[in-house]
């Protein structure tokens, strides 16, 4: 039995990929008292760490062999299934209202991420249930589509990135298998990702794909129309099956079977490591091959369970865009990607571990201030044509929460969810399949589970070519989401929670400041939110956002204009959290998320004008509150658009009514800051009932862009044309 059949369904024991770490040198400088680092049981120490390359196959595969060994249990490279509760990821941001159209609300401007539609502020290319669409956004026509996907697996989750004529389709699972009848891409065996080329000129086509085998999406970045796909593997080794037997008695021990999973690992091939990649091109020739030995670095400690690889494809390129740069991979594992235009950034968040998490049903009490907050069960989507499935993991990871913190919401594969993502049961957590087994504890013993630390990774991306290593460090604590890092004027600002690692208690969290050209640590504050853990962050230039929450949500505002005493200086304590937090210029800043009780129960969704103008005094200028409801945004920052010229923001809302069992979905429309400090509600856009196998439903919507005067908003069912200042219809486009 393989090692991803066996590990699957099972939650990785709590530990970081990598034993390497940065971040040494002293504790830094911080104000108000946090300083220093956390005095908890298992705090982290940081050492140096860097990769070294290999000196031949041979060394790879006695390095791989050894680390593996060491790292393997009863299980494989993974553990028993055990239950916990997903934080939701987040990310992303920028608008450019001179632009004349919006585009993808990304993180850092000028680095493109993938997105289900793309602008170019004349045509609108959008993948929805397998099929690309080209829309005219003058005629309000559809000019060309492409089914890439068989219609049964219209569910598959795709993403876009788009340069000139070309376009990169990312489905990060599902067969691909384009039905244009001069293409024969397939997916080939073994793989569960297609990264598909679409040229878009005249009749759209497939160009060809790209197949990592046996590999897991973890994120992409394009900037101008180099591409960046970060992918994760794990070696593919047989492990012996138990034979079945009548009696539980007659089963082997743990011990024996992590013996003898020792000794598949001692016998597995350097092909078992080795990434691989079936290159399809446009008439349906197919390629396989391996990153080689050369390309392939690791960290001076490492578990041998997983492969981080970085390809390489030009956009802009034509037919040679598929051979692309040979990839480059390192010994590591990654979950979360940052980029910025010169620096590829890829972490690795620690995996929550504990035996005793259980997850409790709301009961609709009173909350007790004593006890953590927990929020009404999560309705599913009112669209009946998608399957009711629990939610992909979104690009960037899942990181696994502690039980004192309320979780925000998460969408499902049918469009946003209005409550927090845990399911009524518990839900099986799928394992890190590089995180290492525990120290087998001596029987009666518990298992002791390690620190809390966040791995980092940078790779020089400045030119058009492969990736060069730069640095690896480590911090303490786990990463929210992408937006917890920051380059800034050669530093890194990285935001984690730590907590106590075999309860998850005593959590508090800090902001590191890290040098990029080393990660070596030059500073650190610490202590924010004793209790409590991150819900979003933002680094706007020398200036930090962090929002912790429990029962109050603090917003504390950080000077970090000298790397080496980054300190806080202002906080402002109110109800509920913000999720997402986006500058709004002239010193505010907007944030989505949640009122809440005093006691910390979530009562509906919440969008805050905050001045942040004088750091020391923030302050809440204008909010806006529905109970019952949920904001697309608070987990999804792609679902936000801001649109500077004229206040205009709109946020896919889900609501509902809590007596009679409905929910009423569409696009909330706001004008914030516009004229003044305030938050005015214009209205809301629906997309026209629909009816899929005699169900009717109102479709949700998934994202909105303007192009000049006219709103477009774009759900699974269609586009639809508002007029961008009254909200009028304009057009409705249908898909079929």
């Amino acid at each position: 039995m393989s090692a991803s059949i066996r590990t699957a369904g099972a939650v990785a024991l709590s530990a970081a990929l990598l034993a390497c770490a940065a971040c040494s040198g002293g504790e830094g400088g911080g104000g108000d008292g946090r300083t220093g680092a956390p005095e908890r049981p298992g705090t982290v120490n940081l050492a140096a760490a860097t990769l070294v390359s290999y000196e031949s196959c041979d060394d790879m595969l006695a390095g791989l062999r050894g680390q593996a060994a060491k790292n393997v249990g009863p299980w494989g490279f993974g553990g028993p299934v055990l239950f916990a509760r997903a934080d939701a990821i987040a990310a992303k941001e920028s608008q450019d209202s001179s632009a004349g159209h919006s585009t993808t609300n990304v993180h850092e401007a000028g680095v493109d991420e993938p997105d289900l539609v793309k602008t170019d502020g004349k045509r609108i290319i959008t993948v929805t249930r397998g099929v690309l669409r080209i829309v005219d956004a003058a005629t309000r026509k559809v000019t060309g589509t492409l089914r890439l996907v068989p219609q049964e697996q219209g569910w598959a989750p795709a993403d876009l990135l788009v340069h000139g004529d070309r376009a990169l389709v990312l489905f990060s699972s599902g067969g691909v298998m384009p039905a244009d009848a001069a293409a024969t891409v397939k997916r080939p065996a073994g793989s569960e990702l297609s990264y598909v080329l679409v040229d878009l000129a005249g009749r759209p086509k497939v160009a060809g794909s790209i197949a990592p085998r046996n590999a897991e999406h973890v994120d992409a970045r394009m900037v101008g129309s180099t591409v960046r796909l970060v992918v994760r593997s794990r070696p593919m080794i047989d492990f012996p099956e138990p034979a079945p037997t009548a009696s539980p008695e007659d089963q082997p021990s743990e011990q024996e079977r992590t013996r003898l999973n020792r000794e598949a690992v001692e016998r597995a091939p350097i092909e078992a490591w080795l990434p691989k990649f079936t290159v399809t091109d446009a008439a349906g020739r197919e390629s396989t091959r391996s990153v080689a030995c050369e390309r392939v670095s690791h960290p001076r400690e490492y578990t041998g369970t997983s492969m981080l690889t970085v390809h390489t494809l030009d956009l802009a390129a034509g037919e040679r865009t598929l051979q692309g740069v040979e990839p480059i991979s390192v010994a590591a594992d990654g979950d979360t990607v940052y980029g910025t235009a010169t620096s590829l950034y890829v972490t690795s968040n620690p995996r929550w571990w504990n035996p005793a998490v259980i997850l409790e049903e709301d009961t609709g009490a009173p909350a007790d201030p004593s006890t953590p907050a927990e929020t009404p069960s999560p309705r599913p989507s009112n669209d009946p044509s998608m399957p009711s499935l629990l939610p992909e993991p979104t690009p960037g990871g899942t990181d696994v929460a502690p039980r004192e913190a309320p979780t925000p919401a998460e969408p499902t594969p049918s469009g946003p969810v209005p409550t927090e993502p845990t399911p009524t049961g518990p839900t099986p957590i799928d394992p890190a399949p590089s995180d290492p087994e525990p120290t087998e504890p001596a029987p009666g013993k518990t298992p002791v589970a390690p620190p809390e630390k966040t791995e980092v990774h940078r790779f020089d991306i400045g030119g058009t070519g492969a990736p060069r290593y730069v640095a690896s460090g480590s911090v303490p604590g786990r990463l929210l989401n992408q937006y917890s890092l920051s380059e800034h004027e050669g530093r890194l600002r990285v935001a984690t929670t730590v907590s106590d690692p075999t309860t998850g208690e005593n959590s508090e969290s800090g902001v590191y400041v890290l040098d990029a050209a080393t990660l070596s640590e030059v500073g650190r504050v610490t202590g924010l939110g004793k209790g409590e853990r991150i819900y979003s962050v933002r680094f706007i230039g020398p200036v930090g956002y962090v929002v912790t929450f429990r029962q109050i949500d603090p917003l504390y505002t950080l000077d970090l204009r000298d790397p080496a005493a980054p300190r806080v200086t202002g906080e402002l304590k109110i109800t509920g959290y913000s999720a997402y937090l986006h500058p709004a210029g002239d010193g505010r800043l907007i944030g989505v998320g949640q009122e809440a009780s005093e006691q910390g129960r979530q009562i509906g969704a919440q969008v805050s004008l905050f001045d942040v103008s004088d750091p020391a005094r923030p302050s809440r200028l204008a909010q806006w509150v529905r109970k019952n409801s949920g904001i697309a945004a608070e987990w999804d920052p792609h679902a936000f658009l801001y649109w500077p010229a004229s206040g205009l923001t709109v946020l896919p809302i889900n609501s509902w009514d809590e007596k009679t069992g409905t929910s009423d979905n569409g696009a909330l429309v706001l004008r914030i800051g516009a004229g003044g400090d305030e938050i005015t509600e214009v209205g809301t856009v629906r997309h026209p009932e629909t009816t899929t196998e005699g169900t009717a439903f109102t479709p949700d919507i998934r994202r909105s862009l303007v192009i000049g005067d006219t709103l477009w908003t774009v759900s699974e069912s269609g586009l639809k044309a508002s007029d961008a200042r009254t909200l009028a219809d304009q057009a409705w486009i249908a898909f079929s």
